[in-house]
């Protein structure tokens, strides 16, 4: 089922009798989701409507993500957030899953550049929240709920958001000599200071890295004191080409399961040395990815983050999720969707 048109999605969902799967390019799934009924929302694309005078942007969402960036970049626009992407990634699929790269440290996440929506509930009722321009305060704030709710309260048809400038200098420095564990004292000094870092992140054979951005002048000056404050970890260098795209782990098709581990910086160092070497520390998110063989299950020691297995045969979070959340969440799922036929992860 592929509608094209607001209006039919509406009646399809009315009209289902049995389980749905929501998907746009399917890029972002989960182990345990995409089992029903495929609702492709790709047909709903294209640009509504382009203020880049009031950096507003107002898109279908079933838009292919490289279209979204070339509309702002033809403007010497961005999306702030930073959306990493595979192939045929949508921006609907970006809200759905709050997928945010790098930049949030600095810019917010996805949901703070969501502005207002457009979705279908589980009963095939339209519903618009939010607006088309930043002030815009009137109502509820669906849209933060919708940011990240995977297709499990609606069908998200429309997005309006918030844009930024490119900025004119991007400036990454490195620490090659550090593994994980070492990098991160050095990331976290760089995070805490008054850098206005834009990415702070670890990769393998690279090291850590930290990114500056702005105008010229400011960027460099900003660098001098970041190699001061960070020339007792390890030996600075600059980064020659641009590895932050380097980042999705998605994008290193390993065998094995992809698991995702959020934690506080003082709880990192134990969790490191129980697994094997991670693939990339996203460390302005907190994020540690690595691989595991599959249906293993981290040994883990008490953090106060949980560790989520994103890629593999099954979905697995650690430790269970908190009872009273969870009743939060079954409460909001019943009222958005009552009858159950939008398919999610307990």
């Amino acid at each position: 089922m592929r509608p094209d048109r607001e209006a039919a999605l509406a009646d399809l969902i009315r009209a289902a009798r049995e389980p749905l799967s929501i998907t746009g390019g399917g890029t972002r799934l989960w182990p345990g989701e995409g089992q029903g009924a495929r609702l492709e929302v790709s047909g709903l694309s294209g640009v509504r409507l382009y203020e880049p005078e009031a950096l507003t942007l107002v898109v279908g969402a079933g838009t292919p993500l490289t279209t979204v960036r070339e509309v702002l970049a033809a403007e010497g626009q961005m999306l702030g957030f930073e959306p990493m992407g595979q192939p045929g990634s949508t921006i609907g699929g970006i809200a759905a899953s709050n997928a945010s790269g790098p930049r949030r440290v600095q810019a917010g996440a996805a949901r703070d550049a969501m502005i207002g929506l457009r979705f279908v509930d589980g009963q095939g009722e339209v519903v618009a929240n939010g607006g088309r321009v930043m002030k815009n305060v009137t109502g509820y704030d669906l849209v933060k709920l919708m940011a990240g709710s995977r297709g499990r309260l609606g069908v998200l048809t429309e997005l309006s958001l918030r844009t930024t400038p490119i900025p004119p200098v991007r400036h990454t420095l490195c620490l090659p000599g550090l593994d994980a564990a070492a990098a991160i004292p050095a990331l976290t000094a760089a995070l805490s200071g008054p850098f206005d870092i834009s990415g702070a992140a670890w990769l393998p054979g690279r090291g850590a890295l930290l990114r500056l951005e702005g105008l010229e002048q400011s960027v460099r000056l900003r660098a001098a004191a970041l190699r001061d404050r960070l020339a007792g970890f390890s030996e600075v260098t600059e980064a020659e080409d641009d590895p932050w795209q380097l980042l999705d782990p998605e994008i290193r098709n390993t065998s094995g399961d992809l698991w995702r581990i959020i934690c506080r910086p003082g709880e990192a160092p134990a969790i490191l040395a129980a697994l094997p070497a991670p693939i990339s520390l996203d460390w302005g998110g907190a994020l540690i990815h690595v691989r595991l063989p599959a249906d293993e299950v981290p040994q883990l020691p008490r953090f106060s983050g949980h560790a989520r297995r994103i890629s593999g045969s099954a979905t697995m979070v650690l430790p269970s999720p908190d009872p009273v959340l969870h009743r939060i969440e079954a409460g909001l799922r019943h009222r958005f969707d009552p009858r159950g036929i939008f398919l999610g992860i307990d």
